[in-house]
């Protein structure tokens, strides 16, 4: 077991201990190797059916809504963000023209912003919306229940012309900002339904 090389005393035993836990070594690194690009392999492969999988959900959502889009303006609906508008083509009273709207599963339109103001005003067109007086005189609310917060009524208005009941709500397109008028609810008028994607 024991050698001599010069003066130095080399222990056999140890140097061949020494070499093959170095053997063992560069083994198991190869073999942490091989498995780590196993492993890699293994979750690339689940990250590209997992991503193959997420393109055939969005194409399928993709065509389901353009499908669902396609028959809304088939039925002469209209898209704006974030909802579908009808606009009627005969004129009818305020209850006639809610009755069609909630028919279509729709309501009066509801007018929260200036973009949607704007949108409504472009169809030129003298249309029922879904604001209404209340039994307390003077307050507003829309179909939904709620109250009218953010306005776009026309100069002087509104104002029960001539000590007429006028309960109901038309928009003009003649004005550029503000165009709302109370009327009659009896009055007869074409109007805009609303239909929301989201709740």
């Amino acid at each position: 077991k024991w050698g001599v090389k010069g003066k130095t005393y080399v222990i056999l035993s140890k140097v061949k201990d020494r070499k093959r836990k170095q053997a063992n070594r560069k083994r198991l690194l190869k073999e942490d190797f091989l498995y780590g690009c196993v492993a890699g392999r293994k979750l690339a492969r689940l990250v590209a059916v997992s991503f193959g999988l997420l393109c055939i959900l969005q194409a399928a959502i993709n065509i389901s809504l353009r499908f669902a889009f396609y028959q809304y303006f088939q039925q002469g609906w209209v898209y704006f963000r974030p909802s579908f508008y009808y606009i009627s083509s005969i004129a009818k009273s305020w209850k006639d023209s809610r009755d069609d709207c909630l028919q279509r599963g729709a309501d009066l339109a509801i007018i929260n912003t200036k973009e949607e103001q704007d949108f409504t005003r472009n169809f030129k067109k003298v249309m029922w919306i879904g604001l209404i007086e209340t039994a307390m005189k003077g307050t507003w609310k829309w179909v939904d229940g709620t109250p009218l917060s953010k306005s776009y009524w026309g100069p002087d208005e509104p104002n029960g012309f001539e000590g007429k009941n006028e309960d109901c709500v038309e928009i003009n397109f003649f004005d550029f900002e503000n165009s709302w008028n109370d009327i009659p609810c009896e009055n007869q008028n074409f109007w805009i339904c609303e239909k929301k994607l989201v709740s």
